[in-house]
């Protein structure tokens, strides 16, 4: 089985297994221990501050990166939650890309190009809100999409191409956290009957109006392929390195408090000391401090 690289995966009832038996059918799209808003917004809030900590460690240190990477269904709070875990962050030292469907440069690379070119720099935090991972679940329910991919070559069978594309992201990755960056992957888990109830507030806000797109529903109309797509994905590219958190979705707040829980827990793992400053440095610096104690 895989090694961890840098961290060891935070103990949660949500961790996706490294051993192919996570099924989505038993996953929880809403908390049986929830202990309500106002106590989920608290521990947001104090999570929040010591991922500021963290974060300006990680910065001054120049040393590792971290990935964040989102991906659900629509409307299960991507956004929302991107929004309120890095609150308080400094964006100097963040980067936020969003995919949608790739561009014509994009279609003329491998898949992974396009992601790949956007890797957090060292001292970073980088936020993917989807991913390299829709080559493998919207590709995967709509095949025709690898049409305009222009593949050299294609297995016969379909499932044969998406196992090559779980050992492509896995290699990538473990590459990636060999180098440095802590990979984590989150899956928020909505349910249908949420997702519909969040369509329903969307179309009937003419200020949300734009948050919703006729498309959504039709996917939605392909649950069962995209929960299938979800599975086989999770199970073959949740490792040590790059560990899958299947979190449940239907509350917003107890979501965004675990997702912000998790990164603290796991980037509280790294060797990260404050730099070192010389002794020459130091001495002039007690020699600023007189000077500005005294008045000059």
């Amino acid at each position: 089985m895989a090694q961890p690289i840098l961290f060891d995966p935070v103990d949660s009832p949500y961790l996706v297994g490294f051993d192919a038996s996570f099924k989505i059918k038993k996953a929880l799209t809403r908390a049986d221990d929830d202990p309500g808003k106002a106590e989920n917004n608290e521990a947001l809030e104090k999570a929040v501050e010591k991922l500021n900590k963290i974060q300006g460690k990680l910065y001054a240190q120049d040393k590792y990166s971290v990935l964040l990477i989102f991906q659900a269904l629509d409307a299960a709070g991507k956004d929302g939650t991107i929004r309120a875990i890095l609150t308080g962050v400094n964006p100097v030292g963040c980067q936020v890309y969003s995919y949608k469907a790739p561009n014509a440069e994009e279609l003329d690379h491998d898949f992974m190009w396009r992601n790949y070119k956007n890797m957090p720099e060292r001292g970073r935090i980088g936020v993917w809100n989807r991913s390299h991972y829709e080559e493998v679940l919207v590709v995967r329910v709509h095949p025709e999409y690898l049409g305009a991919q222009k593949l050299p070559r294609q297995p016969k069978k379909l499932d044969d191409l998406w196992q090559e594309r779980f050992e492509s992201i896995s290699q990538f990755e473990k590459h990636w956290a060999r180098n440095g960056c802590v990979v984590l992957k989150f899956f928020l888990n909505v349910s249908q009957k949420e997702q519909h109830s969040r369509f329903l507030d969307r179309v009937s806000d003419a200020d949300n109006h734009w948050k919703f797109s006729p498309s959504d529903m039709k996917e939605s109309g392909h649950w069962d392929d995209y929960m299938s797509a979800y599975q086989d994905m999770l199970r073959a590219t949740s490792k040590p390195y790059a560990p899958w958190y299947a979190i449940p979705a239907d509350a917003k707040p107890y979501m965004r408090r675990t997702v912000a829980e998790i990164i603290v827990k796991t980037l509280a793992q790294l060797d990260m000391p404050a730099p070192e400053v010389s002794a020459e440095t130091l001495e002039e610096i007690e020699k600023v401090k007189r000077d500005l104690e005294a008045g000059k």
